[in-house]
């Protein structure tokens, strides 16, 4: 016995002891992850996982680490087991994470009853009144693709190569090729070596000919990527670690993030690299562009203000070389996902990357139009040529040649990441502008600043804007679908309009002319009318004043208040559904208890006179021992606020 005493605390102090390694192998582990090392954290946790040891936090790091390196099937691998958990607080976001990583490997039925799930537990999150407000997604994609002849660009390498800029007939864009030395320097993120910028001359049909590095005075020893360059060549905008003059900065966790930097061309050299104002050690800023106009940056950030994970925003670039303040591009474009790598073409469409959009998984490309007030059209999906169930993005595009770029990790590709060139067959789809003034309905002047708000047949709001100094409104809208225009100003009553858009090409005229809700009125009008009183109701065979009649009364008591001299004849009618003795005492005694309402709240009464009608004045033939409806009989039944002195 003694022995088999001896051999059971054996066991137990080594399984104790592995208990307690593998908790201290998940620590180190949770710190790597914490410092964004999500390759190393992999390794430490799926050598956990496989040993047996199962918990919550740990298969959540685990399934974030592939998905945060875009690794979908094996995200979801790890997703399941932790959903295998049966953990009643899991938060809303895992059941996203896990519906795109299950899109990505075509499991789009089960991906589909996570998103319920997601809307349901999620409350607000736009991300999911997105997938339930179209929940045909998939078929619209189908409708978007089948438009663009795609192949390789020809300058990848086995490493990551991504996000182009067009320049002096060269592409610019980012590669890790640049291993260097065997002691080259690898991000912990992403297990490849830094960035830097290459460029390539560009042949005909804009084919890229031998890359070569770009210029020594702007890649440095960490990341540079996605350039963006000014219409005179002679300034660009690029993402780099925050680092500048060999300084590193970092944000209160020690983390290095990402920042968008300024480069000068002076006497064709690259130089007077700038930190841009709006940037800061404790968020990141990248992936900029530019305008046509050359007016306004775009950009991703996480900064304060976000909805998302990140976020687009815009800023002003001024005359004199300063910045506006950034200004987020609200939720038409931004979800509580991932928005990313803006491009705006001189079309006015701006052209971005999203996870948090209906997508194939992944990061999908979406293409909204900006309408001259600066809002946005409806967001559209580019299509399953451009899109796939990886991560794509980075789009850019010629629109004289409808020739472009974009990236991806789609599989077939030679690296971690593929920039792949297009030509685009044939536009996404007919465009139509919708447009009208707003006017006043009795004098027909204009009404600026008018609220306007257009709604697609769902009555989910695609967009808002205010009518300009001269009555006028616009929206790019989607030929050959049903609109609702929304108009709504002070004083004036709100009015919504139907409108169906035609299938071609064009402009489609919408005039709204609102009506003023000013009331005006005269000796012998209803003062009622104004105000849409049609009875003040009584309980049954009664006449004292019920709470809603007393609700209705309180706005004849201010109008009498506000005008001190208007004085008002009460007038009571029942329908002819009792004897008309009956109905005549019944209406006198409610019209005397308004009339004791009012003088208890502060009117005089020598301002109010009053009196019964009962069923003598109906206003149609339901008269005794005449069928009539409900509806019928409740037009008989009515008050009267008549207008006897002014």
């Amino acid at each position: 016995m003694k022995n088999n005493i001896f051999l059971y605390i054996i066991i137990l102090n080594a399984l104790t002891f592995n208990v307690y390694s593998q908790k201290a192998k998940l620590i180190a582990a949770d710190k790597k992850y914490d410092k964004f090392a999500y390759i190393d954290a992999i390794k430490t946790y799926e050598r956990v996982a496989e040993k047996g040891y199962k918990s919550t936090e740990m298969f959540k790091n685990l399934a974030n680490s592939y998905y945060f390196n875009s690794d979908f099937e094996k995200a979801a691998k790890w997703y399941a087991e932790l959903f295998e958990m049966n953990s009643t607080d899991l938060e809303p976001e895992y059941y996203y994470r896990y519906a795109n990583s299950l899109k990505s490997i075509g499991q789009d039925e089960k991906a589909n009853e996570l998103l319920k799930l997601f809307d349901k537990k999620s409350g607000n999150d736009s991300r999911g009144k997105l997938f339930a407000k179209d929940r045909n997604y998939l078929e619209e994609i189908k409708a978007n693709s089948g438009r663009y002849k795609i192949e390789d660009a020809g300058i990848n390498s086995e490493y990551s190569d991504y996000g182009t800029a067009i320049y002096n007939n060269e592409i610019v864009f980012t590669s890790a090729r640049d291993t260097g030395s065997l002691g080259q320097r690898k991000h912990k993120w992403t297990n490849q070596h830094f960035t830097n910028l290459y460029s390539a001359t560009l042949g005909e049909d804009m084919t890229p000919n031998k890359p070569k590095k770009f210029d020594s005075r702007i890649n440095s020893r960490f990341n540079e990527s996605t350039p963006v360059f000014t219409n005179d060549g002679q300034s660009m905008y690029f993402t780099r670690n925050n680092f500048l003059d060999g300084k590193k900065g970092k944000d209160g966790n020690k983390i290095t993030l990402v920042k968008i930097y300024k480069a000068t061309l002076k006497n064709q050299k690259w130089t007077d690299v700038i930190d841009l104002p709006f940037n800061s050690d404790n968020y990141s800023t990248a992936h900029p562009a530019l305008s046509p106009d050359g007016k306004t940056l775009y950009f991703a950030s996480d900064m304060p203000g976000s909805i998302g994970q990140s976020d687009l925003f815009k800023v002003e670039i001024k005359s004199n070389g300063t910045y506006g303040i950034p200004i987020n591009l609200g939720t038409t474009i931004n979800t509580e996902g991932k928005e990313s790598f803006p491009y705006v073409s001189d079309e006015n469409e701006i052209y971005f990357a999203s996870d948090g959009h209906p997508g194939l998984g992944g990061l999908d490309v979406f293409v909204s139009t900006i309408a001259s007030d600066g809002s946005f059209g409806e967001v559209q999906n580019l299509g399953s040529d451009i899109n796939s169930s990886k991560d794509d993005f980075a789009y850019l595009i010629d629109t004289k040649s409808r020739r472009g770029f974009f990236s991806s990790n789609k599989e077939g590709g030679k690296g971690y990441d593929d920039i792949y060139k297009f030509l685009e067959l044939k536009r996404l789809s007919c465009q139509q502008l919708l447009y009208g003034e707003i006017t006043d309905t009795k004098t027909s002047s204009i009404l600026a600043a008018t609220k306007i708000t257009l709604f697609d047949n769902k009555f989910n709001i695609v967009s808002s804007t205010q009518s300009d100094d001269k009555g006028n409104y616009s929206f790019n809208v989607q030929c050959g679908k049903t609109y609702y225009v929304r108009a709504e100003k002070s004083n004036y009553k709100t009015k919504e309009e139907k409108i169906a858009i035609s299938t071609a090409n064009g402009k489609t005229h919408l005039p709204i002319a609102l009506e003023n809700d000013k009331c005006i009125v005269t000796v012998g009008d209803d003062l009622g009318k104004c105000f849409n009183i049609k009875m003040i109701y009584f309980d049954l065979d009664k006449s004292s004043i019920r709470q809603e009649a007393a609700f209705e009364l309180e706005k004849i008591l201010d109008v009498l208040k506000q005008n001190p001299t208007l004085k008002l004849n009460i007038r009571s009618h029942t329908d002819s559904r009792q004897t008309a003795v009956y109905n005549m005492a019944l209406s006198n005694r409610r019209a005397s208890a308004t009339i004791a309402w009012l003088i208890q709240n502060g009117i005089n009464s020598n301002r109010l006179t009053g009196k019964g009608y009962g069923e003598s004045q109906l206003v149609n033939n339901c008269s005794d021992n005449v069928i009539c409806s409900e509806e019928e009989h409740q037009m008989n039944r009515r008050s009267e606020f008549i207008i006897t002195a002014l």
